[in-house]
């Protein structure tokens, strides 16, 4: 049974998938999602518990310091990944994967030595903008929907075609006249962004917040969300991340065996399914049954066709 908490982490994990799928519109790996989303999530600590204008004076955190805080993670976030990845995206494949991994661990080393984030123990008592679950359920849905209008969008326009294209054939798209640097720079800059508003939105319904929320360990989950539910559209990550989060929390009723179950599902998934659970063909035949203003919100077109997005990296 999934409750209104895990639903809440479900629809985070949604988010997060989204954040690793953007550099790949661009066909680049980067890991440094974590990254991003502890920033966000510092920010939100940091600014809720030490900044008491923040915190008004009715009851409860005011939803303007929430907006607040997640208007400054995006503005921080996109700053800092412009700069970096003006320098990290010159690299490819695995090196440049090994330099986002490089940057997740920079920024939990840092986060752990520094006396204002609480060092390992971090920051606790975070206040809450919102009473109950569902609060947080419909907030993070909004953001999940906004961010999904937003792929959508890209995915038809000349920016999210010329990511298309440098996906395809990076030497192909640059003989045509495509800024390369300059639109990769791009799905770099809104992953960061994504990343960041989640954390602030995880800082809040998590109460508490430290460096071990972005970790490697995290880079490689949430690079499974992408991988198990597909990379070819925004649709597949969206699946992955909430169903691979749900999973641990529905096995428990088998025990320590959950564990075994969920590393299997991890395994064979991208064995059984190596470009996802939702692909270009299922999407063609579940558009055909949709009706028509729904394929178009989905970017499915009249006939059922794929939304663009390249291929597989």
């Amino acid at each position: 049974m999934i409750d209104t908490t895990l639903l809440v982490q479900m629809l985070l994990g949604a988010l997060l998938g989204l954040s690793v799928y953007l550099p790949l519109t661009c066909g680049q790996l980067s890991l440094a999602t974590p990254g991003f989303y502890a920033i966000g999530g510092t920010l939100a600590a940091l600014l809720s518990t030490r900044v008491p204008a923040l915190a008004g004076t009715g009851p409860g955190y005011p939803l303007s310091s929430l907006l607040l805080e997640m208007g400054l993670a995006a503005l921080l976030c996109a700053l800092l990944a412009n700069g970096i990845g003006a320098v990290v995206l010159r690299l490819r494949g695995i090196y440049l994967t090994i330099a986002t991994i490089a940057l997740v661990e920079i920024l939990r080393v840092v986060s752990l030595n520094l006396e204002i984030t609480g060092g390992a123990v971090g920051i606790f008592a975070i206040p809450q903008p919102f009473a109950e679950p569902i609060g947080y359920a419909l907030w993070a849905l909004l953001l999940l929907v906004l961010v999904c209008w937003g792929c959508q969008r890209l995915a038809a326009t000349r920016p999210g075609l010329a990511m298309a294209a440098i996906r395809d054939d990076e030497i192909a798209a640059a003989s045509s006249g495509i800024a390369i640097e300059g639109w990769k720079r791009l799905a770099f800059v809104l992953s960061a962004l994504v990343a960041g508003l989640t954390g602030v939105v995880a800082a809040h319904f998590l109460n508490a917040w430290n460096p071990r929320l972005g970790n490697f360990d995290a880079s490689i989950t949430t690079l499974a969300f992408v991988v198990f539910g597909g990379s070819r559209t925004w649709i597949g990550p969206v699946v992955g991340g909430l169903a691979l989060t749900a999973l641990p929390e529905l096995l428990r009723p088998v025990g320590d065996l959950r564990l075994i179950v969920f590393g299997l599902v991890i395994l064979l998934g991208p064995a059984l399914f190596p470009q996802g659970v939702i692909t270009p063909p299922l999407l063609e035949a579940v558009g055909r049954r949709l009706p028509a203003p729904l394929r178009r919100w989905l970017g499915l077109g009249p006939a059922g066709t794929s939304l663009p997005g390249g291929s597989a990296p």
